[in-house]
């Protein structure tokens, strides 16, 4: 039997990477953001447009980008169906591709929306929008008013793919561990 796929997500600056730091501490398995290391290697060959938003409206060419993205994502997902590990975290899930997509009004090709149907995860845990702890800075473009409609575009999209969105209370990383951990025996 294969590992489950457990996705957090939410928008920009509401915790996630610090709880994938906490999950990873604790001992879980977790996949990385892809999108950081790919802006870089972006950067450093000239191909961001503009550097004061984020990198999917940045490049000069979108598409490519979230191809990039997406593949890389899906990578990950197929490497966790080889790991015997019980539970594999995920900082973004390929859905989130789509739902930054609907947020830029780029249209979602036929191939994208078929990998993400196809490649289904266990559970999908959402980080709320959290205006104590957001911060604007070099990876965090967007505003607190941009970062809740990109938080409404990745339920939606969620929800639009059947998922049962669970949204992690606003408690310090180590309760929001817990919560995640309790609702995973449950």
């Amino acid at each position: 039997m294969s590992a489950k796929k457990i996705v957090i997500t939410g928008g920009p600056s509401t915790g996630k990477t610090s709880l994938i730091k906490g999950l990873q501490n604790a001992g879980h398995f977790c996949y990385p953001e892809v999108i950081r290391q790919m802006t870089l290697e972006a950067k450093d060959k000239g191909a961001l447009i503009n550097l004061n938003t984020n990198p999917i409206a940045a490049v000069s060419n979108p598409l490519d980008f979230n191809r990039k993205i997406l593949d890389a994502r899906l990578a990950h997902y197929k490497d966790s169906l080889q790991l015997k590990d019980s539970i594999n975290f995920f900082d973004r899930g390929m859905p989130d591709v789509l739902a930054y997509m609907t947020y830029y009004k780029q249209s979602h090709p036929k191939e994208f929306i078929s990998i993400v149907k196809k490649s289904a995860y266990d559970m999908v845990f959402v980080l709320p929008m959290w205006r104590d702890i957001f911060v604007q800075d070099d990876e965090r473009f967007e505003s607190y008013e941009d970062a809740l409609k990109i938080h409404d575009c990745l339920v939606q999209t969620y929800n639009e793919l059947n998922y049962d969105v669970i949204e992690v209370p606003k408690y310090s990383i180590q309760e929001r561990l817990e919560f995640i951990l309790q609702k995973l025996k449950g």
